[in-house]
């Protein structure tokens, strides 16, 4: 017969050829496989032949085989002699692998039958095991290859197991491998778990366990780890390995569990291999153990310290193995003997290393896997055992958290930020010091991660379908899942934070957490628990809330809520001293409203219990903190915890919309109910109304809620209810707020409102210091005219007036507003509302007192068009003389409200349009002021300003008829030795460092200053008889002036002024004695020449020293544009020039002609088209004209003037240009001066135009106040 791999051999035929290369005749194969005499080499030739046919071209030679029966019987039956008869195994694998490829082509259970018989009578004529090898080795292939031949084996030659037993028993490995790997196959079938069972129970189960134990090939170890792993897929199986028939006691015990359950063991010594493969099967058999029950089974691997050994196992670089051990401990968490042995605390640092070097790896799954495991340690350690022992390690798992956050892969991120929820608790945290700042990176990179996540295309679900498994096709699942995982983690996020913000909570009652153990001293750290606090509620304000309120606009989670409010909640106690302001930010920014809807739409029909009692607790903890930030002198704790109690019962069931809640309002309770659930209900939404309102989240239609407060109003006084006054105070704030303009409370409900404020013993119950509030009091007369006057009582014995209680907006408005802005509108819409005030004034305490003038100061000053002085005057006078009964000489000084009303006089009489005869009120009003003052001393500036004030004001209101006014202060010798000390403190008090600042006391010395001018003038004028003299000494008065010494420009036009006085009547003056020397029985000195004694009392070089002084005045005006001091030195240069033309009328023409005069006058000049159209210059060109200076003035200057005054419109000048302009031309004609005719023509144009102008000018206010000093802008003009 020739030989495989030759040509087709003429014997057979073509019809056996294969189409091989080089070809094969199938029949020649089959006899020379049969051939007994045919060498080894040929045969194992023409196997390998026959193994590549049915590889490459299986369909020809199951053609050629199926059809004879008898053909593939003889084939197979001569490759199962050869399988017990050759003896070199690589044969043997040969003829193994051709055996099983020829069954499986050839799809004939017969084939199967015929093998396995054979099998069974090789096995049972075998006279050691030894030659079994091959039969069980065949038997496992075919296993492998073919799914139904393990039940064709159990079935029909179940006998063969006896065999397998018989070969785990002998002391051979290879058989033993061969004899595991069959088994592996027969208990994967499900015919076979259920035939084999009793037989492993009875039989294999020690044989194989003692086979594993003691197991020292890897084929062996192998195939009896894959047998394990089918075993332990059935829960009966597992049982019997694990010997779980033991009792509870025995469990307990590890010498028990060491003896009876060797698996773990066996498992344990496996992991001690090196062998990662082994390793990774022994855990996976681990976690198939537990898998089925970890409390039932996680005890035994715990007792043999497998843990320990898995933990070490981390530390490999094997991706299978590190997910086979996270596995196993994940399972193992669920035991509490894995905590408590401190496998946890030894396997913890193994863990974080292995989490670090795991992200090195691109292996999502690996990823989340050791996260889950490392979440499950840190949620389920107990309390009282410290987790991080080291520190060190405490930091590196903040490390690694913070770098799974960061990752950009959302499913990694959302498990990470599950695992720093677990990580953020006390115990974990405890060792000192606290990683305060990685903890606040931590949170700050978690925050963060969920707002840079974009919205999905397809966002909108319904929120009880947002943290719900996915129910539609598999397209849309993957749709779905973006979202969901997008849910998931800010919902791990809010929980992360919570969880911080209670942790916070409970360090502040931990000395040590405090503060950072290990600062240096002398140093500041950051790292402190109290930075903590802050950066949460920063945080909470800056990331927290934007990102919930951005999902908010997609879905709404019931879950994601329930831990929000509750986080908001905790952070009300996080940072104490700012709970006022963060309670108002959530207020303000809606979150009542908010949280009413969520509870409406949520938690109806008791659903969602979490939820409703997160609404709930959030919303009666933003009461109280709101109702303790609002109440400033109200402390009443009945009060707040009658409030409390009665939030606590109701929020839970005030699950209602707005619009059903307005309507609840309205109802009315039945006659003799017992049940109190509406009225809770009513009062509830009443306060959460109430605290929404006060900081201006108006989130109810005004007129809806105004009626439907009325209504409830109403409805109690019919009922005859009586709400407590925290509801009421609610009730009527509400009512003030939302009044509507157009339409007021008509007289059935405003009757309804006054009985019900009849009972009650005290308004200040019901009292907000709010303007609205008393507005609304105010502005109905049933009402003001019953609680008027309590109420403004209540407004201005508020504790603090600066801090309003209620405001309108939020955290962008200060909070220091004045009541007193406050009340000034509702002033001057009602102003009888004034002598309420003044009502006030003469009885209540003497600090309500205060801030009612102080309110009624401001209103005058901001209110000039506001016409009260004969309503308030006559008040005015009966305050002042209670005040000055009530207050002996010495108290005086220590009334504070007595300079406050005197200041409120002065602004009253300046409020009088035109001057004013004197009559009775006027004339005690004078005299009672005029009385005052010589009771005080020179120190009492508050008591002494507005008084001497309010006198010069009288001064000046002074007529022919009205003389006595002049009478009266002049008679009054104690006021007059006041004026004498005020004007010696001039020279007397050190000068001061500032030149611009007029301080209290500089004020005093200007208006002494200007009374006594005033006084030198109207005595001067009406000869009036004088009771007392001054005496002032001439050379202190000149160097006030000529030495300024950085006095306040006020201060030099007062003492001008009253220099000005002085020279108009030649120093001789009754009431002002001025000379150099004013001692009493003093000798005047001799004037030294001629020309002194010309101008006694004033010496020549004080003439020429006091006219630099002005000049330099002068430039100083230029300088400064000071209107007031240019009119003041201009007008004193004039008067000295007078004096002095009087005196000596070449020393004045002296002065009136000095060069230096024309370089001033220049020097004033500053260029504009206007600039001889200034006062101060036209007055000083008047002068000199006066006084023929043509070396200072001349023609071209007057033509200049002539000409500016031609190009502008002369009715837009000031008054005091316009005055000056006018002395101007008039001195032009009376001078004689040398004009063109056509200049004279236009001098009488001007003339004629100037005086129709001041004839239909309006006189506009004389009086004014310059700081705190009253001036008279005539007196220091003319």
């Amino acid at each position: 017969m020739a030989a495989a791999g030759e040509i087709p051999c003429g014997e057979h035929g073509a019809r056996w050829a294969l189409p091989l290369h080089p070809s094969l005749c199938l029949a020649c194969a089959v006899e020379t496989l049969s051939d007994g005499s045919a060498s080894l080499v040929r045969r194992r030739h023409a196997l390998c032949r026959l193994r590549d046919a049915l590889a490459r071209q299986a369909l020809p030679v199951v053609q050629l085989l199926a059809p004879d029966e008898r053909l593939c019987r003889h084939l197979i039956g001569t490759l199962l002699g050869l399988l017990h008869t050759v003896e070199d195994s690589s044969a043997l694998d040969l003829f193994v692998e051709v055996l099983v490829r020829l069954v499986v082509e050839l799809k004939s259970e017969q084939y199967l039958c015929c093998i396995l018989d054979e099998s069974q009578k090789e096995l049972c004529k075998a006279t050691t095991m030894r030659g079994s090898l091959p039969t069980f080795t065949l038997l496992g292939k075919l296993a492998d290859a073919i799914p139904s031949f393990a039940d064709i084996l159990l079935v029909e030659h179940s006998n063969l197991v006896d065999h397998l037993l018989m070969g785990l028993t002998y002391p051979n490995e290879g058989i033993k491998a061969a004899v595991c790997y069959l088994y592996g196959k027969l208990y994967s079938s499900p015919v076979g778990m259920e035939r084999l069972s009793a037989h492993f129970q009875e039989r294999l189960c020690g044989l194989f366990l003692n086979t594993l134990g003691h197991a020292q090939t890897k084929e062996l170890q192998v195939n009896c780890l894959g047998l394990l792993k089918e075993l332990l897929k059935c829960d009966h199986f597992v049982s019997i390995l694990m010997n779980d028939s033991k009792t509870g006691e025995e469990s307990e015990n590890p010498d028990f569990l060491e003896r009876e359950n060797p698996l773990p063991l066996v498992l344990k010594k496996l992991l001690l291999t090196r062998d990662e493969m082994l390793q990774a099967a022994s855990s996976h058999c681990v976690a198939a153990v537990l898998v089925h029950s970890p409390s039932r089974y996680g005890p035994a691997f715990i007792h043999a310290d497998v843990p320990e050994f898995l933990f070490e196992c981390l530390s490999c670089n094997s991706e299978i193995l590190i997910w086979s051990v996270y596995c196993c401990l994940l399972l193992l968490t669920e035991e509490h003997l894995f905590f408590s042995k401190c496998h946890t605390v030894y396997g913890i640092e193994s863990l974080v290393r292995s989490l670090q070097d795991v992200l090195q790896l691109n292996n999502v799954e690996l990823h989340k896997q050791g996260l889950q495991l490392f979440t499950e340690i840190l949620k389920r350690q107990p309390v009282e055992i410290k987790l991080f022992t080291n520190r060190g390690v405490c930091i590196e798992a903040i490390d690694v958290l913070m770098e799974m956050v960061n990752c950009p892969v959302l499913e990694v991120v959302v498990e990470a930020v599950r695992a720093v929820a677990a990580f953020l608790r006390k115990d974990h945290l405890s060792s000192p010091p606290v990683p305060y700042e990685e903890l606040q990176k931590l949170l700050e990179a978690a925050l963060k991660r969920c707002a840079d996540l974009s919205p999905p295309q397809s966002s909108k679900r319904h929120a009880d379908d947002l943290f719900s498994v996915s129910q539609s096709h598999s397209a849309n699942r993957n749709l779905s899942r973006v979202p969901q995982r997008q849910g998931w983690l800010l919902l791990n996020t809010l929980e992360s934070f919570r969880n911080a913000c209670r942790l916070a909570v409970e360090f502040q009652s931990d000395f040590m957490a405090q503060e950072n153990a290990f600062t240096a001293p002398n140093s500041e750290s950051k790292d402190t628990l109290n930075n903590f606090s802050e950066f949460l509620l920063r945080i909470c304000d800056s990331l927290c809330i934007p990102v919930v309120t951005k999902y908010l606009e997609r879905a709404v989670s019931p879950s994601m809520m329930e831990v929000f409010l509750s986080a908001l909640n905790t952070l009300f106690t996080v940072v104490p001293n700012m709970r006022k302001k963060f309670s108002k930010k959530l207020a303000s920014s809606s979150f009542i409203r908010l949280t009413l809807e969520l509870k409406a739409r949520f938690c109806s029909l008791q659903s969602n219990p979490a939820l409703n009692q997160a609404c709930s607790s959030f919303l009666c903890s933003l009461c109280l903190s709101l109702y303790s930030a609002t109440v400033k002198e109200r402390t009443s704790s009945q009060e707040e915890q009658e409030m409390s109690e009665l939030l606590q019962k109701g929020l839970p069931q005030l699950n209602y919309t707005i619009a059903e809640s307005l309507l609840l309002l309205a109802e009315t309770p039945e006659p003799f109910s017992l049940d109190q659930s509406l009225c809770s209900h009513q009062h509830c939404f009443i306060l959460l109304l109430y605290f929404a309102y006060t900081v201006g989240d108006r989130f109810v239609p005004d007129a809806e809620l105004f009626l439907a407060i009325r209504n409830f109003l109403l409805s109690a006084q019919d009922h005859g209810d009586c709400p407590p006054p925290y509801i009421l105070r609610a009730a009527l704030y509400l009512l003030a707020a939302c009044q509507d303009k157009d339409k007021a409370l008509d007289m059935r409900s405003l009757c309804a409102i006054r009985r019900i404020l009849d009972n009650l013993p005290d308004l200040s119950l019901v009292y907000v210091h709010c303007p609205l509030l008393l507005k609304f009091f105010l502005h109905y007369p049933e009402l003001m005219g019953r609680f008027g006057r309590q109420v403004l009582q209540l407004w201005f014995s508020w504790g603090d007036c600066k801090q309003p209680e209620t405001e309108e907006a939020g955290f962008g408005v200060s909070d220091q507003l004045n009541s007193v802005n406050l009340v000034l509108p509702i002033l001057k819409s009602n102003s009888s509302i004034l002598l309420i005030l003044l009502d006030l004034v003469c009885s209540s305490s003497v600090e309500v007192a205060w801030k009612v003038l102080m309110t009624l100061r401001t209103f005058l000053e901001r209110n000039e068009d506001v016409l009260v002085c004969d309503l308030l005057r006559s008040q005015f006078l009966q305050i002042l003389q209670q005040l000055l009964v009530e207050s002996s000489s010495a108290s005086l000084q220590a009334n504070r409200n007595l300079p406050v009303l005197l200041t409120l006089l002065f602004l009253v009489q300046l409020r009088s349009k035109g001057v004013r005869e004197l009559d009775s009120t006027d004339f005690k009003l004078l005299h009672q002021v005029s009385n005052l003052c010589g009771k005080c001393r020179p120190t009492d500036t508050d008591l002494l300003q507005p008084s001497l004030n309010f006198l010069y004001w009288s001064l000046h209101q002074t007529t022919p008829c009205s003389q006595q006014r002049v009478a009266v202060l002049l008679s009054d010798v104690p006021l007059l030795e006041l004026l004498q000390k005020i004007l010696e403190h001039t020279w007397l008090r050190s000068p001061p460092s500032e030149p611009t600042y007029l301080s209290s006391e500089d004020a005093l010395l200007c208006s002494g200053w200007l009374l006594v001018a005033s006084l030198l003038l109207y005595q001067h004028r009406y000869n009036t008889e004088v009771h007392q003299t001054l005496s002032l000494d001439l050379t202190e008065v000149l160097n006030a002036v000529i030495f300024r010494k950085k006095k306040p420009i006020l201060l030099l036009v007062s003492i001008m002024q009253f220099l000005r006085a002085v020279l108009q009547q030649n120093f001789s003056s009754l009431l002002v004695i001025v000379g150099h020397n004013t001692a009493p029985g003093a000798t005047q000195p001799q004037p030294s020449s001629l020309q002194d004694a010309a101008l006694h009392p004033l010496a020549t070089h004080q003439v020429f020293s006091l006219v630099v002084s002005l000049q330099n005045l002068l430039v100083h005006v230029q300088l400064q544009k000071d209107l007031l001091l240019s009119q003041a030195v201009v007008a004193c240069l004039e008067t000295l020039v007078e004096y002095l033309y009087v005196k000596n009328q070449d020393v004045a023409l002296h002065v009136a002609s000095q060069p230096w005069h024309r370089f001033l006058l220049f020097t004033l000049l500053d260029g504009s088209q206007k600039s001889f159209l200034q006062p101060e210059v036209l007055r000083l060109m008047t002068l000199f004209l006066r006084y023929q200076s043509s070396n200072v003035i001349s023609q071209k200057e007057i033509s200049q003037v002539l000409q500016q005054a031609t190009e502008v419109n002369l009715a837009e000048l000031p008054e005091a240009t316009a005055r000056a302009f006018h002395l101007f031309l008039c001195q032009i004609q009376s001078s004689h001066c040398q004009v063109e005719p056509v200049q004279s023509g236009t001098i009488q144009n001007l003339l004629d135009r100037l005086v129709g102008q001041r004839t239909s000018s309006v006189k506009r206010q004389d009086i004014v106040c310059l700081g705190s000093v009253a001036v008279s802008l005539s007196h220091i003009g003319d």
